[in-house]
């Protein structure tokens, strides 16, 4: 059973920290083959594997998303 929600932490702006985009599973499978979890925006999109491996999916045309740093699984709820 693949996690239905994940948090993506990325370098925070500000050069400290991180910010964190909760992502939720869609019905979309990725060019992998994997499910594609969005925010609830739609903006950011990721391809994630069942081993964390992410790829950042563009939402809109000339997009170039960054790399999280982690991908962290959250508990359904």
């Amino acid at each position: 059973m693949s996690v239905r929600r994940y948090e993506l932490a990325f370098p925070a702006a500000s050069g400290t920290g991180e910010d964190i985009v909760v992502v939720d599973r869609t019905d979309a499978a990725g060019p992998g083959g994997h499910p594609v979890y969005a925010d609830a925006s739609g903006i950011v999109r990721a391809e994630i594997s069942d081993q964390g491996e992410v790829r950042m999916m563009p939402s809109g045309g000339h997009q170039a998303p960054a790399h999280p740093l982690e991908a962290r699984p959250l508990p359904d709820g």
